[in-house]
């Protein structure tokens, strides 16, 4: 073997060694080096929350999500959001006790009736896991707040509204969401004791619509069909009053009948403006959101003086919608 190809030989060894060398000092720096702790980031979450809501797709609960989430995103929240396909308290329940096993910081959920979801707010505060109820409360329970709308007051609204805005008997139809729902009882309730001692205004009965438009739609048209004399419609959820219109239009489109809705979504906003809606009391959902939030950030550090935090609600008619007079938080 000449020089030249021991010099060659030489080379291509040393070359390999160096290689081998430097790929075993990487790896045996990935397995066996050990990393300094990383610095907690701070935009880190403060705390990790629950809002559990009565309907996932429901309009009335993305506002609420809508309040809840830029609250959160705010005070640099974590929140998880949380609900059944459809209104159903079982599912609910299951939803909330999942949410408990997770070992949140804190739940907010809408109160549902039934020792069931008592047990699972009385295992939540066990777990130290404070409880607000939202949009519905549920008192005997130990909940550490309800936020927000005074139900009872917000059916009172409607029950004023039909005395001061018609004359002569009224026969009236109430579309209600769910019966079983503690908020929609408060609110026939309160309309109820305004109304009940007026000679002229007769309850001719009450039907479901499964906070659904199409349920409002259907009950409105059976409703129509059983008692034409009917000639005012009172609904006590979100999409009752456009579900009441559509009913209206196909059994009786040109009959002068009295409509109050519940709630400012958009199709509710149109219709007032259109004279198809007299009125509709406005609630916040945004607004029950955000101080939900902020309720269950002051209660990881004590309880609350004050453990019922109304929000605010006010009939809303044409009038208010030309002069722009607060119809939205």
């Amino acid at each position: 073997m000449n020089k030249d190809s021991k010099f060659t030989l030489i080379v291509v060894g040393f070359v390999i060694f160096f290689i081998s060398f430097i790929g075993m000092v990487i790896y045996g720096y990935k397995t066996f080096a050990i990393s300094s702790p990383v610095k907690k980031s701070e935009t880190a979450f403060r705390y990790h929350f629950a809002l559990v809501a009565e309907e996932n797709e429901n309009d009335y609960w993305q506002l609420i999500k809508k309040g809840a989430e830029q609250a959160a995103k705010d005070n640099r929240i974590q929140l998880e959001y949380v609900a059944p396909k459809k209104a159903d308290n079982d599912e609910l329940n299951k939803l909330l006790d999942r949410m408990i096993a997770t070992k949140m910081d804190g739940i907010i959920v809408q109160g549902t009736e039934g020792q069931r979801f008592k047990d699972l707010v009385h295992k939540s505060v066990e777990r130290d896991i404070p409880i607000v109820t939202i949009d519905t409360d549920m008192e005997e329970s130990e909940r550490k707040a309800y936020v927000g709308t005074n139900n009872v007051e917000a059916g009172k609204l409607l029950g004023k509204a039909l005395l001061e805005n018609t004359t002569g008997e009224q026969y009236v139809a109430i579309i209600t969401g769910r019966k079983e729902a503690i908020n929609q009882r408060q609110r026939i309730q309160g309309f109820k004791e305004i109304v009940q001692h007026h000679p002229r205004v007769y309850i001719l009965a009450t039907r479901e619509s499964h906070i659904t438009k199409n349920g409002a739609t259907m009950a409105t048209y059976k409703l129509l069909k059983q008692y034409p004399q009917i000639n005012a419609l009172i609904g006590t959820s979100a999409l009752d009053g456009p579900g009441m219109v559509e009913g209206m239009h196909e059994v009786a489109p040109f009959k002068d009948t009295f409509i109050l809705a519940f709630d400012t979504l958009l199709e509710t906003i149109q219709l007032i403006k259109e004279d198809k809606i007299n009125a509709t009391v406005a609630q916040y959902p945004e607004q029950m959101g955000k101080n939900a939030v902020e309720a269950m950030m002051k209660l990881q550090k004590k309880d609350l003086l004050v453990n019922r935090l109304y929000t605010k609600t006010k009939i809303i008619t044409k009038k208010d919608l030309l002069s722009e007079k607060d119809v939205h938080p």
